[in-house]
């Protein structure tokens, strides 16, 4: 059988362009390098029956009605708001910060005093970056961001980066508002639930197109070659002049040839318990105390009613090459200098195109990465 299309991985990225391009009559093929579909965002039932999701917690939260309706196509929703608790000096306040947290954590009179001067200078409803805190003309809001920043950050990111804030860039720390406001839940966006059969159920529907044929154990940069000299791509010793998706590291995809892109990965410490329920929340961020960076408790997210739960502690760790899944790029300077290299060699090619959070080298959630999948196909493969 011929293609007219491969894609290397059944992500979003690579299951919204596979099921795309097979509903407009393209043949696809999909190379899968795990044994599974749906990426980091697979779930599954573990041995006890439970539905946890294998790479860590995966909330869906958008405020693109087109992503949205794209994947209510193969889904049904749990209506689900997702809070998150952070335990700051032997006490579970809410995350993001906000005033309920400023309650918990100061006296009263303290409390009431911030407050009041947070709505003064931003208004209720709004939020404002820690930084913006930090540099504050006024003295106690310049003391409560270094507060927020000493408490809540600072050790976190260490943790989960492996680098100081200041060596990180910007936009991470852009992800860490202040919330001015009562409101606990952790997101603010239109559209918010799990699917209720969970995420792999998702990519089976969407990978079942009968144009679509997918491989799963298969490395991709075995079948795939790139040939420098004439622009051109080759599979299995053949010149492929259809449209090439690959959703994997950048770097791998040109065989390292400017050096390794830092990646974080995750270690998880799964732990059942015979209790009907662990903690307050579905997530409890630990910053400073733990050596752990959170704890996740899937019968929050999932609804199901049991006696016993299972919870899973998460540690970031350095990625090793050949031996780690890659989870989070490092986004710092010198990273992002050696990305515009490996960018320059991809447009040698015409017809290859890098996609996801891996690929692009960039934190995407995941409806940002089918919103870009859905905007490559609309541009350059419809």
């Amino acid at each position: 059988m011929s293609f007219d299309v491969i894609i290397v991985g059944s992500g979003f990225s690579g299951a919204t362009i596979a099921e795309r391009c097979a509903s407009s009559g393209k043949r696809v093929l999909v190379l899968e390098k795990r044994s599974h579909i749906g990426g980091n965002s697979y779930d599954y039932r573990d041995e006890r029956g439970f539905l946890v999701h294998k790479y860590g917690p995966h909330i869906f939260h958008t405020s693109n009605r087109e992503v949205w309706n794209y994947l209510s196509r193969f889904t049904r929703w749990r209506e689900y708001h997702h809070r998150v608790m952070v335990y700051i000096d032997g006490k579970k306040v809410p995350l993001p910060f906000n005033l309920n947290s400023l309650k918990s954590l100061f006296p009263p009179s303290r409390a009431t005093l911030l407050e009041r001067k947070l709505i003064k200078n931003f208004g209720y409803g709004s939020q404002v970056s820690v930084l913006e805190l930090k540099n504050s003309s006024d003295e106690d809001l310049r003391s409560l961001g270094d507060f927020i920043y000493r408490k809540i950050y600072l050790n976190y990111t260490i943790k989960q980066w492996g680098r100081k804030p200041e060596e990180i860039s910007p936009q991470v720390l852009a992800r860490v508002p202040v919330s001015i406001s009562n409101q606990d839940e952790y997101f603010e966006d239109e559209f918010q639930g799990i699917p209720e059969e969970g995420y792999t159920a998702i990519f089976k529907k969407m990978l079942s197109h009968p144009n679509i044929k997918l491989l799963l154990n298969t490395d991709a940069k075995k079948l795939l070659t790139l040939n420098f000299k004439t622009g051109k791509i080759i599979f299995q010793g053949k010149e492929f002049n259809g449209p090439v998706v690959y959703t994997g590291p950048i770097d791998e995809l040109f065989d390292y040839k400017h050096g390794e892109l830092p990646y974080r990965t995750l270690r998880f410490q799964w732990e059942y318990h015979p209790v009907e329920k662990f903690q307050e929340v579905a997530v409890v961020n630990y910053p400073n105390d733990y050596p752990f960076t959170r704890i996740t408790e899937y019968k929050h997210l999932t609804g199901e009613t049991r006696p016993d739960t299972v919870i899973a502690k998460e540690f970031p760790v350095p990625y090793q090459k050949g031996k780690d899944i890659p989870y989070y790029p490092v986004l710092y300077q010198d990273s992002l200098e050696r990305l515009k290299m490996y960018k320059r060699e991809l447009r040698q090619f015409s017809n290859l195109f890098t996609l996801g959070r891996l690929g692009e080298f960039i934190y995407l959630n995941m409806d940002e990465a089918v919103e870009r999948a859905l905007m490559l196909f609309s541009k350059k493969l419809k």
